[in-house]
């Protein structure tokens, strides 16, 4: 579900309540409302413009940063409690006080926005962060596997969940991508908006497009890395070397490539079934059907059956450069 055109009326509205509230105040204490509304206004910008650079926290960080603050506050706290400071002047005692308070502070937010959710459970034995656990994390997408076209079909069996996460930086690649000067470029590009805009529309799925901006300089490939791992969520791809990388970095990643081969039907010599003969084979008696993932089968002296189903029996394999290669017999009526 994309936000922005929410996240942008909340602002305007934001905006608008700060320069009420500023006319106010400049009405009642300045006597002059507008200098209150101007104030307003840019008190209301500036909490939009720290809003704007916090964009990448998310809920779980803001929540150990708040625990860390508070870490740190106790131990200021235990600090200053211990006398150290009671020959102290008291203006001197007020400055040093705000210094180990800021000090604490930063520190803690620092350190427990560094871990992780099992060194929490330590902390706070009896916080095991349960409903994150119950469901598995949101699948992070990258553009191939938009473009490919089998991810509804793949959500649909329950297998990967349906909750996924469409990164802006992946979709400004699809609109280049349909925006291209190549036929076959566009056609791709529009065809996979196409399938986004339509599991978008379905309530069986959960389409977030994530507006976090990481470095535009940084190849698309290490955005995903780094964006899993703020979000916690896992990696669909048919990238093998964007795979290695994200595992080699503990990431979850849901190799499509891996998962086709690993679905490839594991036939022997001397399996029997129906195949479909679609065409001649190299030599002259051959005939060539396929299974459904693509596997080839060569069936001898079957030339003059192209086009039937028949029964055969696989009689060998063999192992090429482009996978394995199987070789079949028909079946002898009777």
């Amino acid at each position: 579900m994309n936000s922005g055109p929410t996240i942008h009326l909340l602002r305007t509205l934001f905006v608008v309540f700060t320069a009420y509230l500023g006319s106010q105040i400049g009405l009642h204490i300045w006597e002059s409302p507008k200098l209150g509304t101007a104030g307003g206004i840019a008190f209301g910008l500036s909490i939009i413009l720290a809003d704007r650079f916090l964009k990448g926290m998310s809920l779980r960080m803001f929540s150990s940063a708040t625990f860390g603050l508070l870490m740190g506050f106790i131990a200021s706290r235990l600090l200053l409690a211990s006398g150290l400071l009671w020959q102290t002047p008291e203006r001197e005692q007020w400055l040093i006080s705000l210094a180990v308070y800021s000090t604490f502070s930063y520190m803690g937010m620092m350190i427990a926005m560094r871990g992780n959710r099992d060194e929490f459970a330590l902390i706070i034995p009896f916080v095991r962060f349960r409903e994150q656990e119950q469901s598995d994390p949101p699948v992070l997408v990258d553009s191939n596997i938009i473009i490919e076209g089998r991810l509804a079909e793949l959500a649909e069996t329950g297998f990967i969940g349906k909750a996924f996460i469409v990164p802006r930086f992946v979709l400004e690649e699809l609109q280049l991508l349909a925006d291209s000067n190549d036929p076959a470029k566009r056609e791709k590009g529009k065809l996979a908006l196409e399938r986004l805009r339509e599991m978008q529309r379905d309530p069986g799925f959960t389409i977030t497009i994530h507006e976090t901006e990481l470095d535009p300089f940084s190849a698309v490939d290490s955005r995903l890395i780094q964006l899993a791992k703020m979000t916690g969520a896992r990696i669909l791809s048919n990238d093998s070397n964007l795979c290695t990388i994200g595992r080699l970095q503990g990431l979850r990643m849901l190799n499509l490539n891996d998962l086709a081969r690993a679905l490839r039907f594991q036939l022997t010599a001397g399996d029997e079934m129906e195949l479909t003969l679609t065409k001649e084979g190299r030599d002259a008696h051959q005939a060539v059907g396929y299974l459904r993932d693509g596997t080839m089968i060569v069936v001898n002296h079957a030339r003059p059956l192209i086009g039937k189903t028949v029964r055969v029996t696989i009689c060998s394999v063999l192992q090429t450069s482009a996978g394995r290669l199987f070789f079949a017999e028909l079946q002898k009526a009777g």
